[in-house]
């Protein structure tokens, strides 16, 4: 038990228990939808956003700390650095060692490209380790892929890049065979089928998933296979590129990076260069917790603007409506969607269920903070919340469900006192995707030459809001993709002479010119939580005030 003051409060969840189990709350209309967010969504509080001053997106809004870093001083100073001195030659650049980044190193590779694959911590400290209830793909008989862009493309709110939704859907039956192929472990049926379920927003049961650690699996897999082709994929962890190199034709052809360990500056020079650097919950935009890990710092939206590559949407965050909200030590810690596709209702301190469990991530997140605002979350001394009733799945699909479904959410809340197959959870959305990121067009490309984006890194997949599922399935689909247009693209291209970080310095005019002030420098490599003290400064080179 809770064993404090929130005892009571889930007494009334339990007496009312059987009676909300029964209850269907209704689907909300679009007038409803639209109206809760614009009322309560963080995307849509003007006051935490601000116009961009220059580069390629200049006039453009975006949030008020990603702006910070996209405008920020450069890290390095561009006359201090000798790009004769190449340290590292491919090529392939790979920068990210998630599941965009691996999928990638493993496609480029296979065409037979001597791939560097660099990654700030180590191949799989990522956001696709932590993704937990699923990967979408259309492969059953009553499903399609027309079905899956239709709920892709509406649960985008109609933004997302049409060839980009068409890519992503069309791809999935592939990308699911061909993981299930590596050894990806996903439930299955004793006749060997697949189990999929729904997920919010989706219109059939399309979820594929190992339990509730299908992104550990997922990302377990990939990194075996990158370590399996040694002789093809060199691996450099603990070490963050924090500038793209560019040739006399301004095309990209490497990377400045860092040991982020010791400060230590390395020269990368390739044909063809990958940024798969993921997402940006270590941000904290608006001081939301995240979910996310350690170095999602949005470093490639900043080396990819600074070389002058567009984003899109890079105002549109996801805000994962079931972060856990108590006790402090699991603050923002994804609580997966697939706990409310097995049945777990949303409800308020007095016990109503007052949405649907299922609408989309935008809507059921806009919601709770609604609740919370107008005094029917629960109040505690961590986060005020509201309930998702776990206990509802054991009644609903017979005892032992939780602990053979989502095991992970289980022992994540059993170390605390927490017993899910009995009491219900806290709950409050959590800084969970970028929706936003560099603008690519359906085979990974930007509008920089020889600079390709995929994954969380780029924008346009999934419009303003991503459904369930459809993140494992962007970083695998596209990551492969920009892997195999590599494969092809190296062979025509030959390795730069002449090596530049002239854009580096014409940024730095752009900035002066702009005016821009403070001492901020970008990319931001690590988070830093330490309040201000100036010697953790002298303790890790990548961390930033």
């Amino acid at each position: 038990m809770y064993g404090n003051y929130l005892d009571d409060a889930a007494k009334i969840i339990a007496e009312k228990r059987e009676e909300n189990l029964k209850f269907e709350h209704a689907r909300l209309t679009a007038e409803e939808k639209d109206d809760l967010l614009l009322k309560f969504h963080p995307d849509r509080i003007k006051e935490q956003f601000t116009e961009l001053k220059i580069g390629p997106n200049k006039g453009q809004k975006a949030p008020i700390e990603l702006a910070q870093m996209l405008q920020a001083k450069p890290r390095l100073e561009p006359e201090k650095i000798d790009l004769n001195h190449i340290d590292y030659e491919s090529d392939v650049l790979v920068i990210g060692g998630g599941g965009a980044g691996t999928s990638a190193a493993i496609m480029a590779s296979e065409a037979g490209a001597k791939v560097l694959l660099v990654t700030k911590l180590r191949v799989g400290d990522a956001n696709t380790m932590m993704a937990e209830g699923g990967i979408q793909a259309a492969d059953k008989p009553n499903d399609s892929p027309a079905q899956h862009y239709l709920d892709a493309f509406g649960g985008g709110h109609f933004d997302g890049k049409p060839e980009l939704v068409y890519t992503l859907v069309n791809k999935a039956p592939s990308v699911i065979k061909w993981l299930n192929d590596l050894g990806v472990e996903f439930d299955k049926m004793p006749d060997g089928t697949m189990v999929t379920t729904h997920g919010g927003g989706t219109s059939r049961k399309r979820m594929h998933a190992c339990k509730d650690y299908s992104g550990a699996e997922i990302m377990r897999t990939l990194r075996d296979e990158t370590f399996n082709r040694a002789d093809q994929i060199t691996v450099v962890d603990f070490t963050a590129a924090i500038e793209i190199i560019k040739n006399e034709k301004g095309e990209a052809a490497g990377a400045v990076l860092m040991n982020i360990e010791t400060g230590e500056i390395r020269i990368a020079k390739a044909k063809v260069v990958i940024i798969a650097t993921g997402g940006a919950g270590r941000m904290h935009y608006q001081g939301f917790p995240t979910s996310n890990h350690y170095g999602a710092t949005a470093d490639g939206l900043v080396i990819a603007y600074r070389a002058g590559a567009k984003l899109l949407y890079q105002d549109s965050l996801q805000y994962h409506p079931t972060g856990a909200a108590y006790p402090t030590q699991i603050l923002g810690k994804l609580v997966t969607e697939k706990v409310r596709s097995l049945g777990a209702k949303l409800i308020n301190k007095d016990g109503e269920v007052y949405i649907h469990p299922l609408e989309t991530r935008d809507v059921n997140a806009s919601g709770i903070i609604r609740e919370v605002r107008e005094g029917r979350g629960v109040k505690n001394d961590v986060q005020d919340a509201v309930w998702l009733d776990t206990p509802m799945i054991d009644m609903i699909h017979g005892e032992g469900t939780i602990l053979k479904s989502i095991p992970a959410m289980y022992n994540m809340f059993i170390k605390y006192g927490i017993d899910i197959r009995k009491e219900p959870i806290l709950v409050y959305p959590t800084l969970h995707y970028q929706n936003g990121g560099v603008e690519i067009d359906k085979t990974c490309h930007t509008n920089v030459a020889n600079l390709l984006v995929a994954g969380e890194a780029s924008g346009g997949v999934h419009g303003t809001n991503r459904l369930m599922g459809n993140s494992l399935l962007d970083v695998v689909v596209f990551g492969r993709e920009a892997g195999i247009e590599a494969g092809k693209m190296f062979k025509k291209i030959k390795l730069s002479k002449e090596l530049s970080l002239q854009h580096v310095k014409d940024f730095e005019k752009e900035r002066s010119a702009a005016k821009i002030k403070g001492n901020a420098v970008s990319p931001k490599v690590l988070p830093t939580y330490h309040h201000g003290n100036p010697e953790f400064e002298k303790e890790i080179p990548g961390a930033t005030l």
